[in-house]
């Protein structure tokens, strides 16, 4: 292969053929196909197979595509197509399921992996070939935007269903790519921060879902994270790519890169000169392929191929790697597929079907007083408030679904429409400022106006001397984190001077300002109206000014930012109108006509969108207390994918449901539970904390040198992990072990008795936890090792068994070796970490 060859078979992009077909005359790893660019191949498969974004069309354009690699280049490699797949292929026809972690709610192996096997089949048949996906971190700190990604906070569970769905893929010839490796959330639940984990951290909670999903379950990719591990970027990390992953574990699938994070060492950690120098890092420290967004980039990393930086041995370990996956996958043999198959499988009803029995399982029932749950399908009517309750909103990385029923569609399918009284309610944000829009800003340029300002930058931060950049700002609404304003100037070391017009649509007085970086003076006919030409903050600075409607206020702002990572808007008031007490009015008016009130209420979170406050947004707390006001029984529908605190409100209602982002059937998944036809048995991933300042907060820690709480709280919290309510009720008895004592390569069989004592069919999670009770190194107050979730009709009882392995009593002693230490452990078995109903000790002899 020639150096050129060995290059485009590291790279992958998002893209296709439309952009020409030459430009690739020297292969590519793969890429994530979209459906909006027509080459002449794939415009013939179209015709034949469908409209654009249809799974037939995706396949025959992938088709096409990899007709051009086998045919038409010297080598004939085929690519791998990928894309993206956390609970669901993120493209038109595919079915979306429940959100990750409300899969991790399931508790349920099983049925994690029956909609793995769905995702597969959906995915494999349109010709993609990996995944982008699952999200193995853990998530401690629920402040982080990602959580709902994730499968929660401990590694066994975490392994458990990351085995299930990630082996239904592998075993069907579609590689997963795990992620972020290792850890990628960092101080205060941001995203990417930088992690300083020693190793035994790393290796008792970040590593184990990883190296067990590489050396047990067969992935064959991993994708590595944004964030430094111990001042080294992740993605250039010889200790952790090369020792841990393809050393110490034998790893021999292939690493890719986040998107764009290969030049991230220079970009954003300052640990390379250029992009030539951090892709020398990259590759020497491990990396196998450069993910990056667009084709355009790849002189950037071609430069260090391109000038002998980098070492060959590494180049042709990287190229091995991917190819002897491609031969693995038998793409060189049969690199086609039928697109007939890909709309068989898409869509299908069977998964349609799945997707709400697994969404009804998910749900969790966090209260249930005076048992208003579940809600009677008929004889009453019902109040449904909220944003929520219409929005169908599916989470992160989610496509688009199929025929989303929403929550209100769900509940009115069952007791029909005729029986509830709708209230939109407030919104998950709240309004008080609204950025400038363009069409009130204007300049005027030799008697002529036109749009927008007039922006002078200087390469200084005291406006001094002559503008380096010039140009025209349509809005002021800028983030400069990453880069800076131009490539003229530095990323933290400029200044800013915009000039012009600001034209009010109406009269009256009314607020304007800044909300942004410190640093700035804000002037209106030429009167000082702002003046905080000093750096301390972030913040928010308004000022009342009488406006004229039609009238053009002479306008001036100036901004300096010796320090980067810049946000800066321009904002007013003039169009934002409160009309939060009419809708909360409303929604009281609702409820007070209804025999039950059901408020759906939910949160703003995601990817680089991290909640430093963990309440619900808006004014919904607002909504929630005026409708329990009322005096009516409420429920309140939680739509999230992480904590929320309830302290200013939990007291005033009756029901609290978990349902998630349940997906594209959600509405009658929550259906089937608010009125009784699944009886709820979600459990709870991760821990919901009474208020964010308890962040990071998690069951399994280790114990405190003193204690737990607080001067004003205390350290437990408002729900615990494995925590979950159902309509009936469970007992459990009888806990046995096969051997009380046994030796340190023995496995013990642990037993218990579970019964349903209550008048409905239901659901229970066994959880087994244990405790070494003493121990050479400080070990965590409880840990997960084992679950089961079985299902009992009223008065049945089942034995239920689960195994203590070695390995499962090991841990690392003070040289980081694995063993088993000699002495006691205590067993616990309960319905959640807090709630142990059966406990006894295992010796170890």
């Amino acid at each position: 292969m020639t150096l050129e060859e060995k290059f485009w078979q590291m790279f992958m992009i998002p893209g296709d053929l439309s952009d020409g077909k030459e430009k690739y005359k020297n292969g590519i790893f793969g890429f994530q196909v979209s459906t909006k660019g027509k080459d002449g191949a794939a415009a013939q498969q179209l015709l034949e197979y469908g409209p654009s974004g249809s799974a037939q069309e995706v396949a025959a354009r992938i088709n096409a595509i990899q007709r051009y690699f086998v045919e038409e280049t010297r080598l004939g490699i085929p690519i791998i197509a990928f894309d993206e797949a956390l609970h669901g292929l993120v493209r038109d026809g595919a079915t979306a399921f429940p959100q990750a972690i409300a899969l991790a709610a399931t508790w349920d192996t099983a049925r994690v992996g029956e909609v793995g096997l769905a995702i597969t089949r959906e995915t494999r048949s349109r010709g993609i070939r990996q995944i982008l996906s699952p999200v193995l971190n853990i998530a401690r700190d629920v402040r982080w935007g990602r959580t709902e990604e994730t499968y929660g906070e401990d590694p066994y569970l975490t392994t458990q269903m990351a085995t299930a769905f990630i082996g239904a893929f592998e075993r069907s010839g579609v590689i997963t790519t795990p992620k972020h490796f290792v850890a990628n959330v960092g101080d205060g639940g941001r995203d990417s921060y930088p992690i300083h984990f020693n190793e035994r951290l790393l290796e008792e909670i970040y590593f184990p879902a990883f190296r067990s999903i590489f050396t047990k379950t067969g992935a064959r990719s991993v994708m590595t994270s944004y964030n430094s591990l111990d001042g080294t970027p992740c993605t250039s990390n010889e200790w952790l790519l090369r020792q841990k992953l393809k050393g110490e574990w034998g790893f021999d699938g292939f690493v890719i890169s986040d998107a764009g994070a290969t030049g991230g060492a220079n970009v954003l950690h300052f640990t390379a000169a250029d992009y030539a120098e951090s892709t020398e890092d990259a590759v020497e420290g491990g990396l196998d392929v450069i993910f990056q967004t667009s084709y355009d980039h790849y002189p950037l990393f071609w430069e260090a191929y391109e000038k002998g930086m980098i070492d060959p041995e590494a180049i042709d370990e990287a190229v091995r790697r991917v190819l002897r996956a491609k031969f693995e996958l038998g793409l060189f043999e049969n690199p086609y597929v039928e697109p007939e198959q890909a709309s068989y499988w898409n869509n299908r009803r069977e998964h349609r079907d799945l997707a709400r029995t697994a969404a009804a399982e998910s749900m969790v029932l966090l209260q249930n007083n005076n048992e208003i749950l579940p809600l009677s399908t008929s004889g009453q009517k019902l109040a449904l408030i909220g944003y929520d309750a219409k929005a169908g909103r599916l989470g992160g990385y989610s496509g688009p679904g199929n025929d989303i029923v929403s929550m209100y569609d769900g509940i009115s399918a069952v007791i029909g429409a005729e029986n509830i009284i709708y209230a939109e309610g407030v919104g998950l944000h709240s309004e008080t400022y609204a950025t400038v829009a363009p069409e009130y800003l204007s300049t005027v340029q030799n008697g002529k106006r036109t749009p927008g300002l007039q922006g002078d930058y200087f390469d200084n931060i005291q406006l001094s001397g002559t503008p380096v950049v010039q140009r025209t700002d349509g809005r002021v609404a800028f983030g400069w984190t990453l880069f800076s304003p131009d490539p003229k100037l530095a990323y933290d070391w400029y200044s800013v001077r915009w000039t012009g017009q600001l034209r009010s649509p109406k009269s009256g007085t009314y607020r304007i300002g800044v909300e942004g970086n410190d640093g700035y003076r804000l002037y209106l006919d030429g009167q000082l109206l702002i003046d905080n030409w000093q750096k301390r903050s972030y913040q928010t600075l308004t000022e009342e000014f009488t406006f004229e409607a039609g009238k053009n206020h002479d306008l001036k702002i100036e901004f300096f930012e010796p320090e980067g990572n810049a946000r800066f808007k321009l904002i007013w008031d003039l169009p934002v109108e409160d009309d939060s007490e009419t809708a909360i009015a409303e929604a009281v008016a609702a409820a007070e006509k209804s025999d039950v009130a059901v408020v759906f209420a939910g949160i703003h979170e995601g990817e680089f969108q991290d909640r430093a406050l963990l309440s619900l947004p808006g004014q919904q707390e607002a909504l929630i207390r005026a409708v329990a006001a009322t005096g009516k029984p409420t429920v309140v529908v939680l739509v999230a994918g992480s904590a929320v605190t309830m302290s200013n409100w939990i007291n005033e209602v009756d029901g609290i449901l978990l349902a998630w982002y349940p997906g594209e059937n959600g509405g009658n998944a929550l259906a089937d539970v608010l009125f009784g036809k699944t009886n709820p048995a979600g459990r709870l991933p991760i821990t919901f904390p009474v208020h964010e300042a308890q962040c990071p907060l998690y069951y399994n820690h280790k114990p405190t040198g003193r204690g737990d709480d607080y001067y004003n709280l205390t350290g437990q919290p408002l729900f615990p992990f494995g925590y979950g309510l159902s309509y009936t009720q469970f007992t459990y008895t009888d806990l046995t072990f096969s051997k009380s004592a046994i030796a340190a390569d023995e496995t013990v069989t642990v037993s218990c008795t579970v019964q349903n004592t209550g008048t409905l069919a239901g659901d229970e999670v066994v959880q087994l936890y244990i405790r070494d009770e003493l121990a050479s190194v400080a070990r965590p107050i409880k840990e997960l090792k084992g679950f089961q979730r079985i299902k009992l009709e009223p008065g049945e009882q089942q034995q239920l068994t689960f195994e203590l392995t070695p390995e499962m009593l090991s841990m690392l002693d003070k040289d980081l070796q694995r063993v088993v230490e000699p002495g006691d452990f205590r067993i616990m078995i309960g319905a959640s970490s807090k709630d142990i109903r059966l406990r006894s000790i295992l010796t170890v002899e």
